[in-house]
């Protein structure tokens, strides 16, 4: 039997790891012998960091547990349905066009682009056949690549491209103090969904199911969709794109536990974050004292993941 005690002490203690690595000299030997620059390091860089990796990665596990069920398939998460793509050609576009608005406001514009997106894709899936549940993902990842290629050529045009790259690319590297705190609006989309776990499970059987219980199926498909933006563009703000993660952990918990959403909620959430926690550790230490961005390492290891449950998934049938 599994125990969710267990996921969150080695969470703690990928934390705990993740504290002490860095180019900078601070342990907790230097912190007890009471120097300065070691508490600096600690409440400006290491803490921050430490949190927004953990905030992103369940957070964004649980984009890609709500995603899969409001489209009834696996093998959906943001990054393979436009909609991080989507929230990145808005972030460009509120760029170009107000670049004095704050931060909060360029996310929202994000965040409205990312809506759309998920919208389009669910409208692109109304007229596509699907027997074969791969071609769900693969649908939208080709849409995925039409958004990313008009991005990438907006922002080539007006010589943004390297901005653009910079949000493509997942990285904690920058994270400090005063520049993660958004992605605390992460958590409150994971209250909500959590909060919100039972009705998404019924939404999971399909309209018809969910309207003769008496839910408002369209109202739910709503919230799926608003969750799944905000955190999207929250993340693609604060951290940039971190690809697959919202795939391999909702369907290693499922494989698990099963696939009621309320149970999987809070271990879809912690085991995010202990994978990016872990992740990011390795990436920190492969070449020490420089860092490999955590869409890279994230990256490999989620799409041998993909690749393994697609075969599975295969073979099963």
């Amino acid at each position: 039997m599994y125990s969710l005690a267990f996921g969150i002490v080695l969470t703690a203690v990928l934390a705990g790891i993740s504290l002490t690595i860095g180019a900078a000299d601070m342990s907790f030997a230097t912190l007890l012998a009471g120097e300065d620059r070691a508490a600096q390091v600690l409440m400006i860089s290491r803490i921050p960091r430490t949190l927004a990796i953990m905030l992103a990665g369940s957070s964004l596990g649980i984009a890609g547990l709500v995603m899969q069920m409001i489209v009834r398939n696996r093998f959906v998460e943001p990054s393979t349905t436009g909609t991080t793509e989507s929230a990145m050609l808005g972030f460009l576009i509120v760029t170009l066009l107000a670049p004095g608005w704050p931060v909060m406001a360029k996310m929202g514009v994000a965040a409205g682009f990312a809506f759309l997106g998920t919208l389009l894709f669910l409208r692109l899936l109304r007229f596509v056949p699907l027997r074969e549940v791969v071609l769900v993902p693969l649908v939208g990842i080709m849409l995925a690549g039409v958004i990313g290629a008009v991005t990438s050529f907006i922002a080539y045009r007006y010589g943004l491209l390297p901005s653009v790259l910079a949000w493509s690319m997942g990285d904690f590297s920058g994270v400090l103090r005063g520049r993660y705190e958004l992605l605390w609006l992460g958590l409150a989309c994971t209250l909500v969904a959590a909060l919100a776990a039972d009705r998404f499970t019924v939404a999971g059987m399909g309209r018809e199911f969910t309207t003769n219980l008496g839910l408002n199926y369209q109202r739910l498909m709503v919230l799926g969709r608003g969750i799944v933006s905000v955190i999207a563009a929250v993340c693609l703000v604060s951290v940039g794109s971190i690809p697959f993660l919202g795939l391999v952990v909702p369907n290693v918990v499922s494989l698990m536990i099963g696939d009621n959403m309320r149970r999987a909620v809070p271990w879809v959430a912690v085991g995010g974050a202990a994978f990016v926690l872990a992740g990011d550790i390795i990436g920190r230490l492969v070449r020490y004292p420089y860092e490999v961005p955590i869409s890279v390492v994230v990256g490999v290891i989620g799409s041998g993941v993909f690749i393994v449950l697609l075969l599975r998934r295969r073979s099963h049938a």
